[in-house]
């Protein structure tokens, strides 16, 4: 599996929890040694148009965060394309999963996710794509991009309890039938971050319900990285998705 990140996403760009100083230390001290890092280009700014109206793209460049909004969007386009051929994962941020056409919010910018499927989609390469958001908070800019369109559907994960969290999750992967599937991975909901809800086992479960059913109905998979904010135990859960994704114990 390779992992998509640029040292650019070491920088504290703002003061919100998503740019803290260690996070993606954290994450990289984890699973450097196991998986082979490649760097990202940026999004086009026609790939962000596709996906974000004019005017909030201008709103992102004046607020000084547009390089690096768009570096993390380039990241999930290739963490997307090269998910159709073996799963990736996209160490990214600014997050992306609060981002609407026009607005965002929740230390999102750019939907990072939205623009990956739409870039897909636009290519040709998928007709149906599936969405997994397993952060602790809805994932309200992706629905607001794709609702009352065709081709994507999205399951963000909500039970407050851990053995039905990951219970409906397994019943939302047994229905979709998609191309590919696309993990907005937020480890927020772990025990010892602001949810309180997952172990660390669990994400490990998650990674491998995901293989296993793309595996089944041969469509890609990839995951890009959304919320997670206690450094102490950031880096081991994903290191545990990652090799749920890869069929690990």
């Amino acid at each position: 599996m390779k992992i998509l990140f640029h040292p650019d996403f070491y920088r504290v760009y703002t003061s919100d929890p998503a740019a803290a100083p260690g996070r993606m230390e954290s994450i990289i001290d984890a699973v450097s040694s196991h998986y082979e890092l490649t760097e990202p280009a940026p999004a086009t700014e026609e790939q962000i148009a596709a996906v974000h109206t004019a005017s909030h793209i201008e709103h992102v460049k004046e607020w000084g965060l547009y390089d690096i909004a768009a570096l993390a969007a380039g990241g999930a386009i290739q963490a997307a394309s090269w998910g159709l051929q073996e799963p990736c994962f996209g160490l990214i941020r600014p997050p992306g999963h609060h981002a609407s056409a026009d607005t965002s919010w929740g230390f999102c910018y750019f939907n990072n996710m939205a623009i990956a499927l739409e870039n897909l989609k636009r290519e040709k390469r998928i007709r149906r794509a599936f969405v997994l958001d397993i952060d602790l908070h809805f994932g309200d800019g992706t629905v607001n991009i794709f609702k009352g369109g065709t081709y994507v559907q999205i399951f963000n994960g909500s039970h407050n309890a851990r053995k039905g969290y990951v219970k409906e999750i397994e019943q939302a992967l047994e229905e979709q039938q998609s191309d590919i599937i696309g993990i907005s991975a937020g480890f927020d909901n772990h025990k010892d971050d602001w949810g309180g809800v997952l172990e660390t086992d669990d994400y490990v479960t998650i990674g491998r319900m995901v293989m296993e059913r793309c595996k089944g109905e041969q469509c890609g998979y990839f995951a890009i990285l959304e919320g997670g904010y206690n450094h102490q135990v950031l880096g081991k859960n994903v290191l545990a998705l990652l090799q749920g994704m890869e069929g690990k114990e």
